[in-house]
């Protein structure tokens, strides 16, 4: 390696002016020396990437819970497909893939068990308490509960990283922020691809895990555009493949389809509108990373379809309804007797409010655990 070799100035040079850069870093909250061949965002990248949240988003629900069966999507498999999409975007429009990534395998570190179900109900017990809202705990997680380093607490992220976790922003997320994070001007283009590939990620291979459940039938997805129009094409070119591939095949041109549009969108308005360095991203005021209206139409109408044949099948509600009692049961079993939480978590009550510390340590459960621990307090033939 050449000596004095400064890799954020390399990155700067090969990036757009309007993409973020290492060397204009808003920094830390806690001061670090730098690394000498990894700049900032690829160490938060891999900071994430070896904390205990991360891998506890192996046993976290996407849609179907884990032991539903081995081949569909995790929180952590999600949260993979989204971290690639969103670098290939980033590479497409010279951005910051670094960052992107980054953000992306952040994003869903603060979900609890049970996906959107165990949020709900999270969320209703901590009404009285400070709520809950998974972007905002995600943000604690790097900011506090994580416990990896001597001199400060979390994972000591920068703040493009951090920002990127607590603006978050889709259907699902409806991020509170404070001062800190510049609430009413728009994150950085880095944290827009991402969320923008999240929802790309969710709505494809959530057609791929209905479909294997056979909780979606093929035959209704004729009057979804995005799917048909594919699926058609893809027929034409191999007519002699199996349904397996075809559906495969489908999705892979509906994401290549849907990316393809964004950079496309995104780099037009760029042009269009002189925006010609972060500070104009963020001025802006309303996300750049956009679909085209075409786009946007076809992509609301597959949602929809989701929301109604999917999201709301009897199954998927039979599964939400079984994890609503179980945290609902643990998070009374807790409050009633802290001293049933492992000793590590109970001495926490002393500094923090007791709702919260048994919040954190429900949201921080997997899905597994979380059946296990619920076996073991009320079966009276478990072992505890």
């Amino acid at each position: 390696m050449a000596k004095n070799m400064n890799f954020s100035e390399i990155e700067a040079q090969r990036l757009a002016p309007y993409a973020a850069k290492s060397n204009s870093t808003r920094g830390r909250r806690y001061k670090e020396p730098e690394h000498p061949f990894r700049t900032p965002f690829q160490r938060d990248r891999d900071r994430v990437i070896h904390c205990n949240a991360f891998r506890r988003l192996e046993y976290k629900t996407q849609v179907f819970v884990y032991h539903e069966g081995d081949h569909y999507r995790t929180r952590l498999t999600h949260t993979i497909e989204v971290a690639q999409i969103s670098r290939t975007i980033a590479r497409a429009l010279a951005l910051n893939e670094d960052l992107s990534e980054a953000i992306a395998l952040s994003h869903d570190l603060g979900h609890p068990p049970f996906g959107h179900s165990g949020e709900t109900v999270l969320n209703e017990l901590m009404s009285e308490h400070g709520g809950f809202e998974h972007n905002a705990h995600s943000l604690r997680i790097v900011e506090e509960l994580e416990k990896r380093y001597p001199g400060f607490p979390g994972l000591n992220l920068t703040w493009e990283v951090r920002e990127g976790i607590v603006k978050h922003n889709s259907e699902h997320d409806r991020p509170k922020l404070n001062d800190e994070y510049e609430n009413g001007k728009s994150p950085c283009l880095e944290a827009q691809i991402a969320d923008i590939a999240d929802e790309i990620a969710y709505n494809n291979h959530d057609i791929d895990d209905g479909l294997t459940s056979e909780m979606l039938d093929p035959a209704q997805l004729k009057n979804v555009e995005l799917w048909q129009a594919n699926y058609e094409r893809i027929r034409g070119q191999y007519p002699e493949s199996d349904q397996k591939v075809l559906k495969y095949q489908t999705i892979i041109s509906i994401i290549n389809a849907q990316v393809t549009d964004l950079v496309e969108t995104v780099s037009k308005t760029i042009e269009a509108e002189g925006v010609s360095s972060i500070e104009d991203v963020r001025a802006r005021g309303k996300n750049i990373a956009q679909f085209s209206p075409e786009m946007e139409k076809k992509n609301r109408q597959l949602k929809k379809f989701l929301r109604e044949n999917l999201y709301r099948h009897h199954r998927v509600i039979r599964m939400a309804d079984k994890a609503e009692r179980i945290i609902k049961e643990l998070f009374k079993a807790y409050l009633r007797a802290p001293k049933l939480l492992p000793p590590h978590v109970h001495s926490l009550i002393e500094k923090s409010a007791k709702h919260r510390v048994v919040c954190d340590y429900i949201a921080g459960m997997t899905d597994r655990f979380a059946l296990d621990e619920f076996k073991k307090l009320f079966d009276p033939y478990e072992k505890v």
